[in-house]
């Protein structure tokens, strides 16, 4: 139930008078990913909600996070560059953990 008693059916009509459109994502997984590393959602009860031609996400469910390691982004700058983990590592160290500054930097010495 609602707070304040209200019906869910009556809730949902209300909802589509006032412009207001939900749907249920059957999602299996959500990844949200941060400057930091990732927060992961397992078993995510999703829910799509359009207002005024806006979409929104209303997610809830178990929920992890996985931390961003050094190594992640060396194995990204190499993938990148094609240069070997000597040189990504320098790379990120000159740029201060820079990825892009580090990509830029290894692509404009190889032209």
């Amino acid at each position: 139930m609602i707070p304040g008693g209200m019906d869910p059916k009556k809730m949902e009509a209300l909802m589509r008078q006032m412009g207001i459109k939900s749907e249920n994502i059957d999602a299996t997984g959500v990844i949200i990913e941060t400057s930091s590393g990732k927060i992961l959602i397992d078993d995510p009860q999703v829910v799509q909600v359009t207002m005024q031609g806006q979409k929104s996400f209303q997610i809830s469910g178990s929920i992890r996070t996985e931390e961003k390691s050094a190594e992640d982004d060396i194995k990204m700058i190499m993938e990148q560059t094609s240069c070997s983990e000597e040189d990504a590592k320098s790379a990120l160290e000159k740029s201060n953990g820079d990825i892009a500054e580090a990509i830029l930097s290894l692509s404009e010495s190889k032209e």
